[in-house]
């Protein structure tokens, strides 16, 4: 994966893939996050793109994964649950 041209900070606005149902019936999709914290001191990924902590807006709230919680969430061009990225230039 390349790095992004930004690195995170906190405001930043960026997209939070949710995981969907086991069942299909809800699918995977990007939800509107903000960007809490940046893990400065931890293990970098391959990526080489810091961990965040992020405030998600969904439909139906707010949904938070701190580091403290979770380690924080990870970078991911590829889109994959669970992780965040850039919102696309439209």
């Amino acid at each position: 994966m390349t790095q992004p041209h930004v690195q995170p900070s906190v405001g930043r606005k960026v997209h939070y893939v949710s995981a969907g149902s086991a069942d299909g019936k809800y699918p995977s999709v990007c939800r509107s996050a903000d960007i809490t914290e940046v893990d400065e001191t931890g293990p970098v990924p391959e990526s080489g793109v810091p961990y965040v902590g992020l405030a998600v807006l969904n439909p139906t709230g707010l949904h938070f994964r701190p580091l403290a919680e979770s380690g924080g969430v990870r970078y991911d061009e590829g889109r994959a649950p669970y992780t965040w990225h850039w919102p696309e230039r439209v």
